[in-house]
């Protein structure tokens, strides 16, 4: 049997990403997805579809009814999976912190592997967190 381990590293090439935006969310990506940037460059491409995703980015304020959705897409995504939270408002609800509807945190929803600050974060930061979840995929144990 082929173990996990080396089937991810021929696989690892490039991250496949399903995002999910409320709000603002969109606009903290746009530099990455730029002409400057060009995250497909660095291996990052989009899919239309949670089941052919690693990595799920999370952006702009959450409320719990948006939460039930992000939960339903991250059960869709293949083992293994990574959560990447953008910004500030999935880590602590951002200026909406004060919301009786607003998700403060992101981890009693979902497991988070990463949070990335910033309003908006750099771009240099995503591309960083990226190659850390590539050196972590290298770094698995076999099972």
């Amino acid at each position: 049997m082929v173990k996990k381990k080396t089937v991810m590293k021929y696989f690892v090439k490039a991250i496949w990403v399903f995002n999910w935006f409320n709000s603002c969310g969109f606009t903290e990506l746009v530099p990455v997805v730029g002409s400057r940037w060009d995250m497909e460059r660095f291996g990052m491409i989009t899919v239309n579809s949670p089941r052919k995703a690693d990595v799920l980015f999370i952006a702009g304020f959450q409320t719990p009814k948006s939460m039930k959705r992000a939960q339903k897409i991250y059960e869709q995504m293949p083992d293994p999976k990574f959560v990447l939270a953008l910004g500030s408002c999935p880590i602590t609800g951002g200026m909406y912190w004060d919301s009786y509807n607003t998700v403060k945190k992101l981890e009693d929803y979902l497991p988070v592997t990463m949070y990335i600050p910033g309003c908006p974060p750099r771009p240099e930061a995503v591309f960083d967190a990226v190659f850390k979840i590539v050196q972590h995929i290298h770094g698995m144990p076999d099972e």
